[in-house]
């Protein structure tokens, strides 16, 4: 899973609650710390890349140094994440291997919306406060100058950017202890039912009443067909909302139906175990179709995966 929230949002208490219980932790900003430590390759690349002077009189980089060389401009950034994402892409895959099997991964990365990776996670949880509390945490908490707290929650993305690819939603306006319940409650009720339904190749349950139309339906949608995009890559043409869940006003079952089109169902059945690993294991097969339903007791999703002519 992926977990992220702005800057003085909590997301370290988070973090805590879920690694006490057995979470195996990647840490994307010490990765990035510790690619570019006094000799790695990393921090060589960086120094031809940008000048010997972004190395300090220790062998350590010099953070400022670098960010007055490598934010100046966009080919300067591009440069600077030419050298470091590969470099971090490659350690956060050592880590993610070296995890056991029955494991749940917790991606503890600042920038997941930033970067465009929620659709790569089995679930992306959000830690969230209200700026004004963020700001107040980072001033009097941690003395950060009030106008580079500003400017880093501005740099950030938007409340409204991190809600749409939350599958859990963690309100940290009370206490630690309050944050802290709020995970416990998710590990137990749908973390560990997510990874014992993933490893089983089991489906959660799907609710058959009929619900009032709920705007989370188009978004539960919207997160599900970036989901399918990146398990499917170039072998779906199409991946969309389809079915009840996708008429705005309408109430339905609420169960957030996608249809994936693929050439033909061959195709549809070799793509079955990349979908079951990504959480959504097969549960029929037709002359139409294959039919996958999400493992998270918490989505309830069916993915139709269709032949183009059906």
């Amino acid at each position: 899973m992926g977990l992220t929230g702005g800057i003085g949002a909590g997301k370290s208490t988070v973090a805590k609650t879920f690694i006490e219980r057995g979470a195996y932790h990647v840490d994307a900003d010490r990765i990035a710390r510790e690619v570019v430590e006094p000799g790695t390759p990393g921090l060589a690349q960086l120094a031809e890349a940008f000048g010997p002077e972004i190395i300090g009189v220790d062998g350590a980089l010099d953070r400022p140094a670098l960010a007055a060389r490598a934010f100046v401009d966009d080919e300067s950034r591009k440069l600077l994440n030419s050298i470091t994402h590969p470099l971090i892409g490659a350690r956060t895959k050592e880590l993610t291997d070296a995890a056991p099997a029955d494991a749940i991964i917790l991606h503890d990365v600042p920038l997941l919306v930033e970067g465009h990776m929620a659709p790569f996670y089995h679930l992306v949880a959000v830690v969230h406060a209200d700026a004004d509390v963020r700001l107040d945490r980072l001033v009097n908490l941690r003395g950060m100058d009030a106008d580079d707290a500003r400017s880093r929650i501005a740099a950030q993305a938007t409340d409204e950017q991190r809600r749409a690819v939350a599958d859990l939603w963690f309100d940290n306006s009370g206490t630690p202890d309050q944050l802290a319940a709020q995970a416990v409650a998710a590990w137990e009720e749908r973390l560990i039912p997510l990874r014992d339904n993933v490893a089983a190749g089991t489906a959660a349950p799907l609710p058959t009443d009929v619900r009032d139309y709920d705007p989370e339906w188009a978004l539960v949608g919207q997160r599900v067909v970036g989901r399918i995009w990146a398990l499917l890559g170039a072998n779906a043409s199409a991946v969309t909302h389809v079915g009840p869940t996708a008429v705005v006003g309408q109430a339905a079952e609420p169960v957030v139906d996608i249809e994936a089109t693929v050439a033909d169902l061959a195709v549809a059945d070799s793509v079955s175990d990349a979908l079951a690993g990504g959480g959504f294991p097969r549960v029929a097969s037709s002359d139409v179709e294959r039919l996958h339903v999400s493992a998270d007791p918490g989505r309830a999703v069916r993915v139709h995966v269709r032949p183009s002519a059906h």
